[in-house]
Parts: C-alpha cells; sequence; structure tokens
C-alpha cells in the first residue's frame, strides 16, 4: 500500500505541474496577444492579412488533445465524470504498481540456474543457497526453498517446491482483481451517467414543452460524454491489464521449467 500510495501522490503532482503549465502558457499567450496586434497594425495590409493567417494557423496547432478532453471534462457531468478520473486514476496506480513489480520479478533463469548448477556440482551447497537468498524474484525464491529442504526426501522437496510456487504465483497476480474491477466499473460508470443525462434532457424537454432539436441534441450531448470517457479509460486499463497477464505467463512459465531443473539438480547432487 505505501508503494500504492507513493505512485498515487507522484501521479498527483504531475498532474498539478501540468495545470500549471498550462496556466503559465495561457497566461503568457494573453499576454503576448496586445503586443502581436500592435506590430500587425504597423504591417502593410498584405503583411497584415499574412500575419493575421499565420496566427490562425498557430492558435490552431496550439489547441492540443490535452484542452481537447478537458473541454469536454467540463461538458460533461461533473459528478459522474469526476468518479471516472478517480477509477482511472487509481485503476493505472495498480496497473503501475504490478508492472513495476512484475519487471523487478524477472531475471536472467538461464544465468542464473547454470551459477546454482555450477555451485552444487562443486559441493558448494551454502553458496547456491546464499546465491539464492541474495537473488530477487520468485524463482530465486523456489530454488532457495528447495536447497533448504535438501537433505529430505525427493517427494518432500517435490511438494515444498510446488507448494512454494503456488505462493509466488499467488503474489505475481496479487491486485490484478482491482483492475479488473475499475475496468467493469468505468463503462459502468459511463453508462449510468448518460442514463442520468437522458432523464435530466427529457426533464428539460417536459418544463420547456418544446422537442426542438437545440434542446434535445444538447442534452444528449452532455449525457453521450460520460460513456465515451468511461469507454476510453475500460480500453486503456484493459490494455494495461493483458500487458501484465503476458508478463504473469511468461514468469510463471519459467518457474515452472526452472522447478524441473531443480528437482533434476536436487537428485544429481544427492546421487553424488
Amino acid at each position: 500500500m505505501k508503494k500504492l500510495f507513493a505512485i498515487l501522490a507522484v501521479m498527483g503532482a504531475l498532474a498539478f505541474g501540468t495545470v500549471q503549465s498550462v496556466n503559465a502558457q495561457d497566461e503568457a499567450a494573453a499576454a503576448a496577444a496586445p503586443a502581436a496586434t500592435e506590430q500587425v497594425d504597423q504591417t502593410p495590409a498584405p503583411a497584415a492579412e499574412a500575419a493575421t493567417e499565420a496566427d490562425v494557423v498557430t492558435a490552431e496547432e496550439n489547441v492540443g488533445i490535452h484542452k481537447e478532453l478537458k473541454t469536454k471534462y467540463i461538458e460533461g457531468s461533473a459528478f459522474f465524470m469526476s468518479f471516472i478520473a478517480a477509477a482511472f486514476v487509481i485503476g493505472l496506480a495498480f496497473c503501475i504498481e504490478r508492472i513495476i513489480y512484475l519487471s523487478l520479478a524477472e531475471i536472467n533463469a538461464a544465468k542464473f540456474k547454470k551459477q546454482i548448477e555450477a555451485l552444487l556440482k562443486a559441493g558448494k551447497l551454502n553458496e547456491a543457497k546464499e546465491l539464492a537468498k541474495n537473488t530477487r524474484g520468485p524463482i530465486a525464491s523456489i530454488y532457495f526453498e528447495g536447497l533448504d529442504r535438501i537433505d529430505q526426501n525427493l517427494d518432500e522437496i517435490e511438494k515444498a517446491v510446488v507448494s512454494y510456487g503456488g505462493v509466488q504465483a499467488g503474489y505475481l497476480e496479487k491486485n490484478c482483481s482491482w483492475i479488473t474491477l475499475f475496468i467493469a466499473m468505468s463503462p459502468s460508470l459511463g453508462f449510468l451517467g448518460t442514463v442520468v443525462g437522458m432523464v435530466q434532457a427529457f426533464d428539460k424537454i417536459q418544463r420547456v414543452g418544446d422537442i426542438s432539436p437545440t434542446v434535445v441534441a444538447g442534452g444528449m450531448k452532455v449525457a453521450l460524454i460520460t460513456t465515451i470517457f468511461g469507454l476510453i479509460v475500460a480500453l486503456v486499463l484493459q490494455l494495461f491489464y493483458n500487458y501484465i497477464l503476458s508478463k504473469i505467463e511468461a514468469l510463471t512459465s519459467d518457474m515452472e521449467d526452472s522447478s524441473v531443473d531443480l528437482l533434476d539438480m536436487v537428485i544429481e547432487y544427492k546421487n553424488k
């Protein structure tokens, strides 16, 4: 949880910095506008027209996607859009935490197994256990558990390796259920906001007593924005979730292969 809070704090700081940067750019643009206007007035008519066209192009280029998203966010229902934004931030924090954890759990398994095998062949059991203990990742932890019980019979060692492998697999899948929760919640919150917005639009039509396109389109636009944002959040989180699942599957496969190799090393060591 400390890692999660740290990630949320960093993301909040980045978001605050981005907002401050956007505000500073807007203020700078507003301050530079009078000077640009005076400069255009002092030029001849053709040059003034060219400058006006250049200003229009520059203004269009400065309208970035973040400003467009900000506008659409404001146009939507603030209540439901806040819930969608919260689901995105928290879900993304869980995704980042899982990606960091899984990245740190990856090691060069082939190199590690060769080192352990060389130490066991040399009869250096304590050195092999120390290497497994000081190496990060689930594969090294499984090796340490197996080597720590090397004096027991082979069946007990195999049961210990399999059981501890299941424990390590559980660590890899930790917090994934929260990611799936926010993936499901985001479009649901968007649909809920749409339904509520449609009800409000029909209430407005009833109060006005007119079903003109302006009244209907305005209410429906605000209502559908929440669905759009909810679906976007769900898609982004789903991409991260699938990437996390692929890393978990790769690590699980390496753990299974390494467990088999460990049992072979133990048999060879005990038969010396």
